[in-house]
């Protein structure tokens, strides 16, 4: 039997997707090795995982100019905190999960310091601010890509050290209990419409979002009495915030007896829904793999929109479009994003042959997202270059 070598490694993510990729990448090298160490910033789900906490990221997820500038002084002890831990722990190589405000200057610092660095979940440098592929360029030893046309991006602009390991949430999107049983767990009718509201994962996405998205209920409602909705909180949320939303809404007495507040049960209510609408991020892609028509929306602040809107490049904003290289599921952003377009969208999407035809060609999407087993390639790919980064020192 192959003697397990001790392994330590830096780990840092910052949002909720990064840090539920980074704890299956972690369990999945564990599963290699049991003899890996992870420290750093840590998520909830990493700290299950086994993680080492230095700072907990979860505290530093912010969104926007004005909030980044306010938040700098917690970000420059980030980093202090990160470096010593570095310093003191000597890690074998870092593993910088997307996050690239505050990975891509950690990436730099490690560099320089000669410690390898693996990137895991590339920024969405394709869709704005290209010019930092220069900083992955010298910075990052290796890249692991989980979307299928990054490495040729990379490649046009002379990043070789590219490795597409395929999305984590190939595979694992699967809810745990049916719309039957969904239904009787949340108190609603199987046999009538239900629509679903996912407005991110951040609290400002639930203050610019969801007050548009219930006022879209409530139009819905009056022009169709059978409908239902759920309204789905993010698993890093505390409810609270929602029902404080829900609370200061002029429609929400109204929508009570047809609206549910969900938690913890994402893809359930996602697999549940007849139409779907979902702030971009990785929520649409999760609805993209089991199959549920949506609509894809998006605000932001008016300062952040007019400086950051302007850098965004790509034609697509929601991860379905983007996979599928045409627009799937139509994308209501900023300006565009309103109840009454909302309303008129959803309506039109629970039409059965609309229906139909979404759910096909997310069946597309999905197949081109390929095979489950993403983590493990990931784990089997950051073990091997580590080891051989190791025999060539």
């Amino acid at each position: 039997m192959q003697q397990m070598i001790p392994l330590r490694f830096l780990i840092v993510a910052g949002e909720a997707s990064g840090d539920a990729h980074a704890a299956s990448l972690m369990r999945a090298m564990h599963a290699i090795n049991p003899q890996i160490e992870f420290f750093g910033a840590t998520g909830a789900r990493m700290r299950e995982a086994g993680a080492d906490s230095v700072l907990h990221s979860d505290q530093l997820a912010i969104l926007g100019l004005w909030e980044i500038a306010a938040a700098l002084p917690r970000f420059w002890d980030a980093y202090q905190k990160l470096k010593r831990a570095v310093t003191e722990h000597h890690p074998d190589a870092a593993i910088l999960i997307d996050w690239p405000d505050f990975n891509l200057r950690m990436a730099r610092w490690l560099h320089r310091r000669g410690i390898p660095v693996i990137y895991y979940v590339s920024p969405q440098l394709w869709a704005w601010r290209s010019h930092r592929a220069r900083n992955m360029r010298r910075d990052v030893d290796l890249l692991l890509s989980i979307l299928p046309f990054e490495k040729q991006w990379y490649a046009g602009r002379g990043m070789t050290h590219v490795e597409y390991v395929g999305h984590p949430l190939a595979g694992e999107v699967t809810p745990a209990y049916d719309r039957a049983e969904f239904c009787r767990r949340n108190n609603l009718d199987p046999s009538r419409p239900l629509v679903a509201f996912l407005p991110g994962s951040r609290h400002k996405e639930l203050v610019r979002i969801l007050p548009i998205m219930l006022e879209a209920a409530h139009r819905i409602s009056r022009e169709r009495s059978e409908m239902q909705f759920v309204l789905v909180v993010a698993p890093n949320r505390d409810p609270r915030e929602a029902e404080q939303v829900l609370a200061a809404n002029k429609d929400a007495p109204k929508l009570r007896a047809s609206l549910r507040v969900i938690h913890h049960q994402t893809r359930e209510a996602l697999a549940a829904a007849d139409v779907a609408a979902i702030a971009s991020g990785t929520a649409t892609l999760e609805a993209g793999l089991l199959g549920t028509p949506m609509v894809v929306v998006y605000r932001e602040s008016f300062l952040n929109w007019h400086i950051l809107g302007r850098m965004i490049t790509t034609e697509h904003y929601g991860l379905v479009n983007l996979i599928a290289g045409k627009r799937v599921a139509r994308e209501l952003i900023q300006h565009d994003f309103s109840a009454e377009a909302l309303a008129v969208e959803l309506l039109s999407i629970l039409d059965s042959e609309r229906n139909v035809l979404m759910r096909a060609q997310l069946r597309e999407v999905s197949e081109k997202v390929g095979p489950g087993g993403a983590s493990e390639r990931a784990a089997r790919s950051v073990i091997q270059f580590v080891s051989l980064h190791n025999r060539e020192k």
